[in-house]
């Protein structure tokens, strides 16, 4: 019997690959985003101490107050926009992104333009 893989278990690997290769500076922290079925999460991290310096996510009421729905692109676009005013207010303006093993398509991608348009730069 073929056993597959559960789809979880594949985008953790890809994420460790995707880790392995870089991590945050105080320079130029990590950019990282996570998506449920239900939410996004992107956090601006510094790996060097394991800090977080920046957190936004479509649970906040500020951010969800703003949306009609939490899991669309839309979304991801606006909470993109919101991860990088509040990284440009902390000072931060080049950070590396980690799309956490995901495809670089739909809410993801739009995450990442609507922070590029925004102000960061990767």
């Amino acid at each position: 019997m073929v056993k597959k893989e559960s789809r979880q278990n594949i985008r953790v690997k890809k994420h460790m690959k995707i880790r392995n290769r870089f991590s945050g500076t105080a320079e130029r922290p990590r950019l990282a985003v996570f998506r449920s079925n239900n939410h996004m999460y992107a956090q601006i991290i510094d790996d060097t101490v394991g800090n977080t310096l920046v957190a936004a996510s479509t649970l906040e009421k500020g951010v969800k107050g703003e949306l009609e729905k939490t899991n669309n692109v839309e979304a991801a676009a606006y909470l993109g926009k919101v991860i990088a005013e509040r990284a440009l207010d902390k000072g931060i303006k080049t950070v590396v992104f980690d799309r956490g093993g995901f495809l670089y398509t739909g809410k993801i991608a739009a995450l990442a333009d609507a922070a590029r348009e925004a102000g960061l730069e990767f």
